[in-house]
């Protein structure tokens, strides 16, 4: 697959803005320290081709007035000691690259196999404080569509922030305001001193210590066998009859009322445990993220920008999994979830703060390496998209018509996206070991009713 550089600049803030360094949260430096990769397909009109202004250049423009708004992308991170980081606001700029290729859009579009080379390469080796925090690339190819990849470094912003942010910049790209500036201020979820009722503890070890295979002293073999990646459909249908299936309870159907997340997932988990031919006693983890924003006390202001997320694990035993009702899975996930209120959030942070070093959990999974800390067999870790505003993004040539994740090779890396026409459907994008995919596939269609 060939994809040409035509061009790389470093596009800046068009005004000057705030010179400063902040001190990040410990959920900014804490699991994946990467960029997340995400692409956009287009199919412009003719008209934009012949217009005076390219579309390179309507990027390039939108970008440096947005980034006036955003300035901490604008900026770089370094490491201060002892796995942390901080931001330098320096408005170094952000990459964008301007590519071509000879093939046509639909030789890729869904094919995650060929995204990598239509997102900008982030080179890891390098130190973090020359990495860009943001980079993005439009390739256009034969047939006259166009490719826009874009990573978002994880440090600075969870999936609504960087949402905000490529909303923000499509808005100015068409000449139209800004409709919400960004809150940037990491000293929110910032550990604090707190009464020792709600001083850290052992319960959030989930992540630090995940089961293993039985009979495995590690899984560094398991991470690093071959992978593959597949992007399968569920329709409307399939989410209904796996959601009746689940909330069936003693005292008739919706019983439960589990959510649409909470079904597919337990359904993803239970076809990987089969796929996977596990032991009927191996423990195995979920591992998810639940957005606090609206769970602290007070919430965080509707445009705040940062990571507002945390990690969240369920467990159970594979046999229980496989063999007992849907419901029971579950229920696991819901027992996960329920936990986090403001008392749970605030010991979580100021357990982060107690750790000497941040180096143990870092995640650089994305690219660098496939030594993930949670990954890999025995586990799973199901991300929701499904409630993010991930389509109708629009630069002035029309919406997009695939909006997906960019590459991502780490077995058991799971996202769940909303279908594109919003009628319940659901996509779900999963990393596994080439061995378990024709498995894992086959479990997962035919245990729908």
């Amino acid at each position: 697959m060939e994809v040409s550089i035509k061009s790389s600049s470093m596009v800046k803030p068009i005004e000057p803005t705030c010179k400063v360094v902040f001190r990040l949260s410990e959920w900014d430096q804490t699991g994946i320290i990467t960029h997340v990769p995400t692409v956009y397909f287009y199919k412009p009109s003719q008209e934009w081709f012949i217009s005076s202004k390219s579309i390179i250049d309507t990027l390039k423009d939108s970008l440096s007035r947005v980034l006036v708004h955003f300035y901490p992308l604008a900026g770089r991170v370094q490491w201060i000691g002892q796995g942390r980081l901080e931001l330098i606001c320096n408005s170094m700029g952000v990459e964008l690259i301007e590519a071509e290729s000879s093939i046509n859009l639909s030789d890729f579009a869904s094919k995650t196999n060929l995204f990598e080379n239509l997102v900008p390469f982030v080179d890891y080796n390098k130190p973090i404080h020359e990495l860009p925090l943001v980079s993005g690339q439009i390739t256009k190819f034969r047939c006259g569509g166009i490719c826009l990849g874009v990573n978002i470094s994880h440090i600075l912003a969870d999936g609504q922030s960087a949402l905000h942010f490529m909303s923000e910049w499509a808005r100015l790209a068409r000449d139209e305001p800004l409709e919400m500036a960004p809150y940037f201020n990491p000293n929110i979820l910032r550990a604090q001193e707190l009464p020792m009722t709600l001083a850290p503890s052992n319960m959030h070890t989930e992540f630090i210590t995940p089961p293993l295979l039985i009979g495995q002293q590690n899984n560094l073999d398991e991470r690093r066998k071959i992978t593959t990646v597949a992007i399968l459909s569920l329709s409307k249908y399939h989410v209904e009859s796996l959601k009746k299936v689940a909330n069936e309870g003693p005292n008739g159907p919706n019983t439960y009322n589990y959510t649409r997340y909470e079904v597919v997932t337990s359904h993803i988990w239970r076809s990987a445990c089969k796929a996977r031919e596990h032991h009927r006693e191996q423990p195995t983890c979920l591992g998810f993220s639940v957005d606090v924003r609206n769970r602290l006390h007070p919430p965080l202001p509707p445009n705040y920008f940062g990571n507002a997320i945390l990690d969240v694990v369920a467990s159970s035993r594979s046999g229980d999994i496989i063999t007992l009702p849907l419901g029971f899975t579950c229920a696991r996930i819901r027992e996960a979830i329920d936990k986090f209120d403001d008392q749970y959030i605030w010991s979580n942070i100021n357990f982060w703060k107690s750790l000497i070093d941040f180096s143990p959990f870092q995640d650089f999974h994305s690219r660098k390496s496939k030594d993930a800390p949670f990954y890999g067999k025995p586990n799973l870790g199901v991300i929701s998209w499904l409630t993010l505003p991930i389509y109708g993004l629009d630069f002035g040539w029309g919406t997009e018509i695939y909006m997906g994740p960019g590459a991502h090779d780490s077995d058991g890396d799971c996202i769940m996206l909303p279908g594109p026409m919003d009628d319940g459907s659901v996509k779900v994008a999963i990393c596994l070991q080439l061995a378990h995919m024709d498995a894992f596939k086959k479990y997962f269609f035919e245990d729908i009713i």
